[in-house]
């Protein structure tokens, strides 16, 4: 019951075609079709503004780290006196 049967297909467009006349008809069709186009290019271009189009900025090489340490570098000690063993 809940699927329109193929008679029911036929009647609708017979009151389709008495309503609006069959010149009308095709007219009717290409303008619904023109709408849908621009509602859909629409849809699209709003998804899209949506979206960040440039990719995250880098981080500047001031603010980059470096897992590695140069060789020359050391990291800074502090010596405490109780520390010192005699030789």
């Amino acid at each position: 019951m809940g699927g329109l049967q193929p008679w029911h297909w036929v009647i609708v467009i017979a009151v389709f075609v008495l309503l609006f006349g069959a010149k009308k008809l095709p007219d009717a069709a290409r303008s619904l079709g023109k709408s849908m186009r621009i509602f859909k290019s629409e849809i699209k271009e709003m998804q899209s503004d949506s979206k960040p189009e440039t990719p995250p900025a880098t981080p500047i090489a001031s603010e980059r780290v470096d897992n590695a340490a140069p060789d020359n570098a050391t990291a800074p000690t502090t010596e405490h006196p109780s520390d010192k063993r005699p030789a």
